[in-house]
């Protein structure tokens, strides 16, 4: 079970619809990244990079992706959060 940090928790809201890629290394280490508009239509990302036991290695929220689509600022999230996790083994 993740043990989410509190760049997660500011970043959350329920109401606001996300995508999300999840992966799992071979070594355990998770990653989850969480692009959507905002309300008033800024794309934002967060992403989170766990170790096997759940505890929070590294969590990054971008509260504006200028020139983004929610698409384009995924797969940017997605190669930033395997960067992080091979720079944590």
């Amino acid at each position: 079970m993740r043990v989410r940090g509190n760049k997660y928790w500011n970043w959350a809201d329920v109401r606001i619809h996300s995508r999300t890629h999840e992966e799992m290394l071979s070594d355990g280490t998770n990653f989850d990244v969480q692009a959507r508009l905002s309300r008033t239509g800024e794309t934002q990302m967060f992403i989170g990079v766990y170790a096997p036991s759940g505890r929070t290695i590294r969590e990054e929220a971008y509260s504006r992706r200028p020139g983004e689509t929610v698409t384009k600022a995924l797969a940017w999230g997605v190669e930033r959060a395997r960067t992080l996790a091979s720079e944590a083994r």
